[in-house]
């Protein structure tokens, strides 16, 4: 589990190319659909360019201690990447104690002997780090940074003091107040969503009582109430020890001096016991069993199928992933065949392998439209079943989905984050850093006999778990023959929980150490921020073009950006700009919805066309070698699309589809109340991109070409390109598009928000096991003179993750959420600021309050140190501001769309060091006062309308669908 949701994005460069294929299947419409075959794509394998063999340089050695070392270096951009994996994780644990892998990811940050409070998080905020984070999984945990190369002794000595000068400080109030923090993370990512217990339920079954992957990795409520501070303690000292873990430091540094420096700070920590390997626990189901569940928050029903399988980069791990994607993504995948176009049962079908260190398994995941019988969902598996056991695979789709993990692969790996995440892993999990070479090698070996081999070795005909979640009253439609599963449900009681102080100074002993570790090292020699070189250029029909050419890895990034989206739809028609995307996905004049997706996934690539509220895009990532033969499908999709009336009858009960499951959402109920609140409800801007039940049944095929042909020209549009490509070689691409795409005058709408009256809003959802709150107001533009002071005035206040206030009082000292964040969001024309969060559900006016308090003091208690410390985080923190390709394709995008110029990040240097507290006390009280707010809250209108409404903050509305269309 990661320790905040950004976490979930930096495990993803983790993953080995086997467990790409995790989740094949499309689960929305804004990923890629069907793609084109070109000349080039259809020859046979052995006719095709040969692929080089990839590499990761690095450097290995361990200290006496047992601690495993790898280097990395990367001198692309002034950055070091810092990460410690411990080969630790819940199974490691014990039944009755679990969850305690995933407590150390939280505990380890919060303090430690020389360090103090605060510990690697307040050093982070100073230093321009990336935000000291971690995750948790089966089997590690991971923590892990990005900071200035001239950070990087600070780092080394504030990682080591987490080995050797930690446990001391965890205390009972520190304790107590984590455990907290780890239940509001266990309510928001699964008590509080639909099918968030199927994965218990699943893994429960699955695997025998007692087997290590039989509980999840954040554990039991229950669990985490019983820990006692000698049980964690004793567990800490069992597994974070030198010779458990691997360092891995990959960046911009000079090696010999690294490697003194980790032999300073870790060299006498001593070593643990003797820990070995444990063995594999594959597991075998004697027989199917069946569960079911009525869920609160579920308004369709979903159908989960597990078998077992095999552990990570085993031999048949590879023809597993390719058969997940095989049978489950695509056009041509036998389930998409007949559960989405033939038999309509359902828009989401996903596949794939969750492999782990000791045992795997695969899982297929089916959510059906609202009413539709699981048994019928079932009866169409095996249809689909049926038709690969007769088809098997082709050599062409094999070929596809192996270049589109290929490709997948190689962008995990354009951050030195995502290089060093691969080399631990592969440490850990294969015992050679340089595994890489053999795991590409091992996929692109692969044989359609392979995966046959697979399918009939752990599917066909095999027992399984299967998991019926169906909506609260609707047992009738779960799976026959199924039994209820068992669950443990939380009540909600005000009072429940005691308060805790973990601000209180702890006393203990200090360990010793042979150096003065009590004094932070000083910085080395400054990290200067790289500005890419930037060219620029012009098409005949006007489009105006951005390039960075970069060579790390052998990709082309590019996103042609049309402005207009759903600024450009009428309120009785919301959903026509995001349907009109949809369907240029899905076929062109000259080729089948399954032709086109066939032949940008046999060139590797991924063409996504989709509708923002400001724009229309195009993205599109490809291997290099490739980029002409895509870029012709780009102009194909963009020209020519094929309209397709099937297609349109599927997208739209997909979309339908969608808007039903976000209605019993709380974050989706929330973000969606909000936005109408903010803007009034006249203004397409109040209104969710996938517009409603209603508006969707009616748009027609004729309204989506003339959105398309009234909206996308190429007056309003922008080109932008990163990677392995000279500008000669994109230009002359772009050129022929623009010969064909001529120009027309396009105006794009501008809204003005006429927002609700300040105060608090309520909407009912019963049952909630969290209460959602999003509090904002309309604020300034980002190209308004205010807007970069606001960034800086806001990260104290929320911005500045654990550093915030915000953080600190309402998850640090109070324990009442696991993560809350403020944010200043400015588009070219307008803009606001929103406080977005969950918090558990009996301290929600307790939150309401001390939001509201926290905002009141900002400004008076605003301090010299942190201005010093916000100048010094968004100052040296542009030293990684465009380090990745995703990163730089967002300065071109910056640059076309406000018209900064490719150092802006000077400028904004500029304005930080200009600031002062007179300033920032200026900004705060013109947009961040709480009386100018609204304020909305979803949850538990029985157990927390009543405390809400004794605070004395004004008038509490309820609100529901009638009320908000009528009244603002």
């Amino acid at each position: 589990m990661p320790r905040n949701l950004t976490a979930s994005l930096a495990l993803l460069t983790a993953l080995s190319i086997p467990a790409l294929g995790l989740f094949g299947c499309d689960r929305s419409s804004t990923q890629s659909e069907p793609k084109p075959q070109t000349e080039a794509a259809s020859k046979a394998p052995a006719e095709q360019e040969a692929k080089p063999d990839f590499s990761i340089d690095y450097q290995q050695f361990q200290l006496d201690n047992g601690l495993n070392v790898l280097f990395h270096i990367d001198r692309s951009d002034p950055v070091v990447a810092v990460s410690l994996t411990a080969h630790v994780g819940s199974a490691r644990e014990k039944a009755g104690r679990t969850g305690f892998a995933h407590l150390f990811e939280h505990l380890l940050f919060l303090e430690s002997e020389n360090l103090g409070k605060g510990g690697l998080d307040a050093m982070s905020a100073r230093i321009g780090g990336s935000g000291a984070n971690g995750s948790t999984s089966r089997d590690v945990t991971n923590y892990y940074q990005t900071v200035p190369k001239d950070a990087l002794e600070k780092m080394l000595w504030a990682e080591a003091d987490k080995l050797g000068w930690f446990i001391n400080t965890v205390t009972d109030p520190v304790l107590a107040k984590e455990k907290q923090v780890v239940k509001n993370e266990k309510r928001q990512g699964v008590d509080n969503r639909p099918y968030g217990h199927s994965q218990y339920v699943i893994d429960r079954n699955l695997y025998p009582e007692g087997h290590p992957y039989s509980w999840q990795v954040i554990g039991s409520l229950e669990d985490l109430d019983n820990a006692t501070l000698d049980d964690v303690k004793t567990f800490f000292r069992r597994w974070y020890v030198p010779n458990n873990v691997t360092l891995v430091v990959a960046g911009d540094f000079d090696p010999e001096q690294a490697k003194a420096l980790v032999q300073k700070y870790f060299g006498e920590i001593p070593a643990g016991e003797a820990i070995e390997r444990a063995p594999k626990q594959p597991v075998t189901l004697k027989e199917t069993k069946r569960r079911y569940y009525e869920d609160n928050f579920a308004r369709q029903p979903q159908l989960t199928l597990a078998w077992p399988t095999v552990p990570r980069y085993s031999a048949d791990s590879y023809p597993l992933a390719v058969l997940s994607e095989y049978l489950s993504r695509g056009k041509r995948a036998p389930l998409y065949r007949v559960l989405v176009e033939d038999e309509q049962l359902t828009s989401l079908v996903a596949m794939g392998a969750y492999q782990s260190e000791l045992a795997g398994q695969v899982q297929l995941e089916v959510q059906a439209f609202a009413e539709r019988d699981l048994d019928t969902v079932y009866a169409g598996i095996q249809k689909a079943f049926a038709l690969f056991e007769k088809e098997g695979i082709a050599e062409q789709d094999l070929e596809r989905i192996k270049a589109g993990q290929e490709v997948a692969f190689y962008n995990s790996l354009s951050s030195v984050l995502g290089k060093g995440f691969q080399l631990a892993q592969y440490q850990i999990y294969a015992d050679d850093p340089g595994y890489v070479t053999e795991d590409i090698a091992r996929l692109l070996a692969v044989t359609a006999e392979d995966v046959q081999r697979v399918y009939k070795q752990y599917i066909q005909n095999k027992p399984f778990v299967a998991v019926s979640f169906v909506p609260k009253g609707e047992q009738a439609l779960a799976l026959a023959d199924s039994t209820e599963a068992q669950v443990v449900e939380e009540k909600i009681v005000n009072g429940a929980e005691e308060a805790v102080d973990p601000s209180a100074q702890a006393d203990y002993a200090r360990t010793p150490s042979k150096i003065d570790r009590a004094k932070e090292p000083a910085y080395g020699e400054p990290a200067q921020t790289t500005v890419p070189d930037v060219w620029q250029s012009e098409l005949a029909n006007g489009v105006d073009v951005f390039g960075i050419e970069n060579s790390e890895v052998p990709t082309v990034l590019f996103s042609l950006v049309i402005d207009g989206g759903q600024l450009q739809e009428s309120i009785d028609k919301t959903g026509v700009a995001n349907l009109t995307a949809m369907l240029m996905e899905r076929g062109t004049a000259k080729r089948t919805p399954e032709e086109l997706e066939t032949a940008i996934q046999m060139l590797g690539a991924s063409i996504n066309v989709s509708a923002g509220q400001n724009a229309f895009r195009f993205d599109v990532t490809t291997l290099a070698r490739n980029f002409n033969d895509v870029f012709a499908l780009l102009e194909e999709i963009l020209l020519e699309p094929r309209w397709d009336k099937d297609e349109l009858v599927l997208a739209k009960k997909s979309v339908a589809s969608q808007i039903q499951r976000a209605a019993a959402e709380p974050n989706a109920i929330a973000s969606k109340n909000f936005a109408r609140l903010l803007h009034g409800k006249d203004s397409i801007r109040g209104y969710s991109g996938l517009g409603t039940e209603a508006s969707v049944a009616d748009i027609t095929m004729d309204d989506l070409k003339a959105f398309y042909k009234n909206t996308l020209s190429p007056s309003v549009a922008r080109l932008h390109v990163v990677g392995d490509i000279p500008q000669a070689d994109f230009l002359q691409a772009a050129n022929g598009l623009a010969k064909r795409w001529p120009a027309k005058a396009v105006a794009v709408p501008d809204p003005k928000p006429v927002p609700a009256k300040p105060g608090i809003y309520f909407i009912d959802v019963p049952g909630a096991k969290q209460s959602v709150l999003r509090i904002g107001r309309p604020a300034m533009s980002a190209v308004s003179e205010d807007y970069y002071p606001a960034v800086f005035t806001n990260y104290i206040l929320g911005g500045g993750g654990f550093a915030s206030r915000l953080t600190q009082q309402l998850r640090e000292g109070k324990g009442y959420t696991y993560g809350i964040r403020s944010v200043v969001d400015g588009e070219k024309t307008w803009g606001d600021f929103m406080i977005g969060t969950g918090v558990r559900a009996n301290v929600t006016a307790e939150s309401v309050q001390l939001i509201h308090d926290i905002l009141s003091n900002y400004a008076p208690t605003y301090t010299e140190q942190d201005l010093e410390t916000s100048r010094s985080y968004l100052v040296r923190s542009n030293a990684r501001a465009f380090e990745t390709a995703g990163a730089k394709l967002g300065l071109l995008e910056n640059m076309s769309t406000y018209g900064w110029p490719a150092d802006y990040v000077r400028e904004r240097e500029a304005t930080a060091k200009a600031m002062t507290v007179v300033k920032v006390q200026k900004i705060a009280e013109q947009y961040m006062l709480p009386g100018s707010m609204i304020w909305v809250v979803v949850g538990d209108r029985a157990t927390q309308l009543e405390p809400l409404q004794k605070l004395g903050l004004g008038e509490v509305t309820l609100l529901d669908e009638a009320s908000l269309a009528s009244n603002f």
